[in-house]
């Protein structure tokens, strides 16, 4: 079984209120009806679809920003359980063509009365690539932004820059060219005068990383007596991109290479286990009441070498005895996990394909199905449903205000046709030239609160590059 049992054993008979088989004994639902309240402090990954979250709480939402390519965009919600299906706020473009491309890793600072969002932009080609900054008009994490200034600006390729605090004065990381290398390969720091000014000449810290080709995303996190600065290394599109460390005594220089610590191997790596490759390049946030320690990152549900499907996950983190993070293990992305405390919770929930029947929460099948376990950890508790047959459709009856659905994409599957109470069908195409689980695939409109019905209809066609007309159900996620 692909979840963490500890999680499972307390949340199981929560999360399942609703999804209970129709022959299931009337004690038993009961006792998931009695359970409920605990539905409203439960998540599952992923949180967002895209990669590179800066992700924070502040002023009664969270809100994280990934990259984009072409902009810069937010996404804001009350509730971590509900950030996956919030709309995207576009809060830049930039008409400039030197920098308006290529555009990776916003990183979010608040510096009095004004929110600083850093990040990475190029004219197309790569090698050009540069650190940017923008300034909030306001106290608003979603702006509106002005362009700012260019920062940290050697000469040469430059990405991936956030402040860091030491001693209560700011100073600027990023990731730079290693020595005799081209690409992302050194970690360099430069003191800072103001949010959007470095000054002065920068500094490499040597960072060891398990292979040779980046070192990048240094993302600082502020222990008790030292300062850690965190980093990914072994190039993102592998399975083995994962999260190492140094680290700085709180009274120390951090301009002097040599006053960095170096800790041994990764912190954060791939976890085959729970199906979940590449985890990296992250951030790290307070839960809303601040007593706890979060990390977002991205990790991808396949272990093929790929730029691809890497999505935002978060977790919480712990610290150990020594004072330095434990950040644990990659869950599974549809693990159930309590939400940060003091979230005030959703009453969102899953559905599992193999909850069938005809009633409110269940799926009913028509025409010709196959289910098994064979997807293994690449799916929702390592099963889900499927079918070529253009006659087969799923029909979910649920209560809420949205629904979306994470399923197995691949080089065999088809189109669907998806509606929503007798609505117009809407096309969404299964096909991916590489297998991927738990991916998502739907997310309804915003509904009225109430009663609705979903109804998944195998097409039978396909797109010219699939070699069938699969359709895969997994997991359905209601809001």
């Amino acid at each position: 079984m692909r979840f963490v049992r500890p999680i499972l054993s307390t949340l199981l008979a929560a999360v399942l209120v609703g999804t209970v088989a129709s022959t299931a004994p009337a004690a038993e639902v009961q006792e998931h009806v009695a359970m409920s309240q605990a539905l409203s402090q439960t998540f599952r990954n992923p949180v967002n679809p895209s990669a590179d979250p800066s992700l924070m709480f502040y002023n009664g939402k969270y809100y994280v920003a990934t990259t984009r390519g072409d902009r810069i965009g937010i996404w804001s919600s009350n509730s971590l359980a509900t950030l996956l299906v919030q709309p995207e706020q576009v809060v830049w473009r930039d008409s400039d063509a030197s920098r308006n491309t290529q555009m990776w890793a916003p990183a979010f600072r608040h510096v009095g009365s004004r929110w600083y969002i850093y990040y990475t932009a190029s004219d197309g080609v790569d090698a050009n690539h540069r650190m940017y900054v923008l300034e909030s008009a306001g106290d608003d994490p979603l702006g509106p932004y002005s362009f700012k200034a260019k920062i940290a600006d050697f000469g040469e390729y430059a990405i991936d820059g956030e402040p860091i605090t030491v001693n209560g004065k700011q100073y600027f990381v990023w990731t730079g060219p290693g020595r005799g290398q081209g690409g992302p390969a050194q970690l360099y720091i430069v003191r800072m005068s103001n949010p959007w000014t470095s000054t002065g000449g920068r500094v490499a810290i040597p960072a060891d990383g398990g292979c040779s080709e980046v070192r990048e995303g240094p993302t600082p996190l502020y222990g008790k007596d030292r300062i850690f600065l965190t980093y990914s290394s072994c190039d993102t599109g592998k399975p083995d991109y994962q999260l190492w460390m140094k680290s700085l005594a709180n009274n120390a220089d951090p301009m002097v290479a040599s006053n960095w610590r170096q800790h041994p191997g990764p912190i954060f790596s791939r976890n085959d286990s729970t199906g979940v490759w590449g985890p990296g390049h992250h951030s790290f946030f307070k839960s809303p009441d601040g007593k706890e320690d979060w990390i977002a990152y991205h990790g991808k549900n396949t272990s093929t070498y790929t730029y691809s499907f890497r999505t935002s996950r978060a977790q919480k983190i712990s610290w150990n005895a020594d004072g330095t993070p434990n950040l644990g293990s990659p869950l599974a992305a549809g693990a159930t996990q309590t939400l940060p405390s003091g979230d005030p919770g959703s009453a969102n929930y899953w559905i599992n394909d193999t909850q069938v029947g005809t009633g409110l929460n269940q799926v009913e099948y028509a025409g010709n199905w196959s289910s098994g376990s064979g997807c293994g950890n690449q799916c929702f508790w390592s099963d889900d449903h499927w079918s070529n047959d253009p006659t087969a459709s799923a029909t979910i009856r649920f209560t809420g205000t949205r629904v979306a659905l994470l399923s197995v994409i691949d080089a065999g599957n088809g189109i669907a046709a998806i509606s929503i109470d007798g609505a117009p069908e809407q096309r969404v195409d299964y096909y991916s030239s590489i297998r991927v689980g738990e991916h998502l695939t739907y997310v309804s409109p915003t509904l009225p609160s109430g009663e609705h019905t979903l109804k998944i209809r195998v097409t039978g066609d396909k797109n010219p590059s699939s070699s069938n007309t699969v359709i895969s159900l997994d997991r359905i996620e209601v809001y």
